[in-house]
């Protein structure tokens, strides 16, 4: 791999000239400095006067295999919506996965996530799109047996299976476990696959309190034990677990998030949409000791993927149902994005600085969202729009360049072909 000199793009504040070195950030310096580049290396310069720098965002929830379901449960209850995204799902096939999963990384690099955490089927298929457009996916084999052994056993077979193909991908994959939830998946075969997943290393991503009725079905079923209370008395909680929604919560059950060091994943427009509820518990969770970050959902409930309109929905709710505009501050809201999802995944991603993987958006700051004397993170999750993420950096890679992603056009036409197929 080669590098490439950022020149005088603003860093923190400051005019700086970055030199990325192959996969990470080699050297950050003030833009007046002399940049020592050694000859007889090929180094790209791009001149980026007018220009941010800005980590990656990551997307820490989501089904990007649901990129061509838009809309396919409007206007209905949760639990409606889920039979209906069930019944689709038992006709999806490995191109249907393959093609929806590219139209989604090609969403998610135009809005400027650089990491996603997926939890969906066909992993082969979304591992082949990934790769194929350069973003870093964290794909999770994904446990839903319906309470039934034998489909149990074929999971328990095929995630091994899984694990050996993906331990021989050479490319930035992450390979994780995902139980769907508490109310999916037998208590026998969760055990097994957080088991599993605990002696290879690898994260485990669950559903978590998502709903008001999850939490009664779950009381009613486990002697008065919420969710949280439930898989804490398995064993199951710790700080290898991510738990996306999280809801739904006591005040034991914070505590307990909290003191097992959980990530919690707030995804809010999802959440909002299906009216699942709005009130997650940041402060609370926060102040437990919990790790908190941010998700979109899949799109057939949040029905699109852009982590800035995320952001900007998540301080806004917070601040509104608190009655409190201090509720979930700009640099708590950046990190949630970013710096938080690193800590999570164990991955040195979501802050730019020498040594770290090199995923940064360069956002442009020349149109009149940035006319003002507020902080440039203010305006760029209040006032922008993602149309400002001019270039696209992932692992040291250019996949986004002056708004255009290579073969973009051709990614939407063959999405377009196959829907029409399967509609």
């Amino acid at each position: 791999m080669g590098r490439i000199l950022l020149k005088n793009i603003v860093s923190e504040g400051i005019v700086s000239d970055i030199l990325i070195d192959g996969e990470t950030v080699a050297s950050i310096v003030p833009a007046d400095n002399e940049h020592v580049v050694c000859a007889d290396d090929d180094v790209e310069t791009v001149d980026c006067t007018g220009m941010a720098a800005v980590p990656g965002f990551v997307n820490m929830h989501t089904h990007a295999g649901m990129a061509m379901m838009r809309g396919v449960g409007e206007d209905i209850s949760f639990h409606e919506w889920l039979d209906r995204i069930w019944m689709i799902e038992s006709k999806i096939d490995d191109e249907y996965v393959y093609h929806a999963t590219k139209v989604a990384c090609l969403e998610m690099i135009k809005t400027g996530t650089t990491t996603f955490n997926d939890h969906y089927w066909h992993m082969p298929m979304a591992h082949k799109a990934a790769v194929e457009l350069g973003l870093r996916p964290v794909l999770a084999y994904v446990v839903l047996d319906r309470n039934d052994p034998a489909e149990s056993e074929r999971q328990k077979f095929q995630c091994m299976q899984m694990y050996e193909e993906a331990m021989k991908w050479n490319d930035q994959t992450v390979f994780a476990i995902a139980v769907h939830a508490i109310y999916s998946v037998r208590e026998e075969m969760m055990l097994w696959a957080v088991d599993f997943a605990r002696s290879k290393g690898l994260k485990i991503h669950i559903h978590v309190s998502e709903t008001r009725k999850e939490i009664e079905d779950c009381k009613a079923a486990h002697g008065g034990m919420t969710p949280v209370e439930y898989l804490d008395s398995l064993g199951v909680l710790g700080p290898d677990v991510i738990a996306a929604h999280t809801l739904w919560l006591t005040e034991n059950d914070v505590r307990i998030l909290g003191e097992r060091g959980v990530t919690c994943v707030h995804n809010v427009n999802s959440n909002l949409k299906l009216a699942s509820g709005y009130r997650f518990l940041y402060n609370e969770l926060r102040d437990a000791g919990a790790n908190i970050c941010l998700g979109t959902d899949g799109c057939a409930s949040s029905n699109n993927l852009d982590m800035l309109e995320t952001m900007k929905t998540s301080a806004m709710i917070q601040k509104a149902w608190r009655n409190d505009p201090s509720a979930m501050p700009l640099d708590e809201l950046m990190a949630m994005a970013t710096a938080n999802a690193g800590k999570a995944l164990g991955l040195d991603i979501g802050r730019i600085r020498e040594g770290a993987l090199a995923d940064i958006l360069i956002v442009d700051t020349r149109s009149y969202n940035f006319l003002s004397p507020g902080s440039f993170e203010a305006n760029l999750v209040y006032s922008a729009h993602s149309d400002c993420i001019d270039s696209v950096i992932c692992n040291g890679k250019f996949i986004m360049r002056n708004r255009v992603v290579p073969g973009e056009e051709e990614i939407i036409a063959s999405a377009r072909q196959l829907l029409n197929k399967i509609n």
